[in-house]
């Protein structure tokens, strides 16, 4: 709502789906312009005008980097013969009476539009502008926002085919080799939605000295352009860590899951903003700059899942865990307590062993020189337990 000076008490733009959260590329939007005045007024014209554009702006140095595209103009005339005019031409409005102007705007098709965007260096506005026209008096506007989706469906060949790579990286302490490090990775497709999870295949290699930590994380590239310049801002959404790898092992990772936060789709339609995805997989390196392998990545609107179907499947899990649970038979009557063994690993003092430089993450830490380890069990009874759990190999 608009609330004028004297004259004017109401000046507002109503949509005529309150509860629509986004608009699409070829739909309509329709809304209403309601006027109340408290004086006497009179209107020559009712203008509506529909505008949404992207603009850039940022500096380099002492210059100013500005540039904007133009998406969206639709301008409309309102009809005013339904209410009576006076004798040049105006309409009279009067105190006491609520005025209602209606109007329909149909967006242009899908592929014209870039999805709404807010970012630091840029964004993509839309917005319903409306122009109260008086004779010999000021021309009074008000605006109302809307938001504006394209849909962008992952379900291509292209989105639905692997990803992979392999980097590998010397180390060297004073100019002196210390072997490498090397990482192959590859994900199933390159297409997801919000709430679906990222599949990870990796296998990792350290024959280096050092103790190396592999990482993964979901990463937003921001890209804007303006006066011939590009300028690229980078943001961690979402990461997952491994088991740290000693040296002359290697790790691997079957099916290591990461999830989509909630994030905008890719924009990828604009000629001076996109928001490009990546997965990113690295190794930190003591000492040594990061291992790194970006796979490109692709959010959408449409794909194999959504955020319901993952959230049913976790629930559908709770709920067959509580069943579980509900269906163990517990024992009457409580262990004696000389029957229970004490758990010595967690008694004994933490000592760092790697300071991780990634802020965000979680320092790895050892037990102390002290700790006391159980008797080993027999033969038969390690090759069972290791047969169902992942460990450490030796790199060949």
């Amino acid at each position: 709502m608009v609330a004028m000076a004297k004259r004017v008490k109401t000046f507002q733009i109503t949509f005529a789906d309150s509860g629509k959260s986004f608009y699409c590329g070829g739909e309509r939007l329709c809304g209403r312009i309601e006027v109340e005045v408290s004086e006497v007024t009179r209107v020559s014209a009712m203008k509506v005008l529909a505008l949404g554009c992207a603009k850039v702006e940022y500096a380099k140095g002492k210059q100013r980097c500005r540039q904007e595209a133009e998406y969206l103009r639709h301008e409309e005339l309102l009809q005013l013969t339904e209410q009576p005019t006076d004798s040049d031409g105006s309409v009279v409005l009067r105190p006491g009476n609520k005025y209602e102007y209606k109007f329909g705007i149909d967006l242009p098709q899908q592929g014209q539009l870039v999805s709404s965007y807010k970012g630091k260096f840029g964004y993509v506005h839309y917005y319903v502008k409306a122009l109260m026209e008086r004779p010999q008096q000021p021309t009074l506007e008000c605006k109302k926002c809307f938001e504006v989706e394209e849909p962008l469906d992952v379900n291509t060949p292209d989105l639905l085919s692997p990803a992979g790579g392999t980097k590998e990286k010397k180390v060297t302490i004073m100019f002196i080799p210390d072997g490498q490090v090397s990482l192959n990775a590859k994900i199933d497709r390159r297409g997801f939605c919000e709430g679906e999870d990222i599949c990870i295949n990796a296998k990792f290699e350290n024959t280096c000295s050092r103790i190396v930590v592999p990482k993964a994380a979901i990463i937003a590239k921001h890209i804007y352009q303006a006066n011939g310049r590009t300028k690229v801002f980078r943001q961690k959404l979402s990461a997952v860590r491994g088991n740290h790898i000693i040296s002359g092992m290697c790790d691997a990772w079957q099916g290591k899951t990461i999830r989509v936060p909630k994030i905008k789709p890719s924009i990828l339609g604009c000629n001076i903003i996109r928001v490009e995805y990546a997965l990113m997989i690295y190794v930190h390196i003591p000492g040594s700059e990061k291992l790194i392998l970006e796979l490109p990545l692709v959010i959408g609107t449409a794909g194999l899942g959504s955020r319901s179907s993952s959230v049913s499947s976790q629930e559908g899990s709770f709920s067959n865990a509580s069943q579980s649970w509900v269906s163990l038979r517990m024992s009457s009557q409580p262990p004696s307590y000389c029957d229970i063994t004490k758990d010595c690993r967690l008694d004994q003092p933490l000592t760092p062993l790697l300071d991780d430089v990634d802020c965000d993450d979680s320092p790895i830490f050892m037990t102390s020189s002290a700790f006391q380890f159980p008797s080993p069990p027999a033969y038969s009874e390690a090759d069972e337990e290791c047969n169902g759990n992942p460990r450490m190999l030796p790199v060949c």
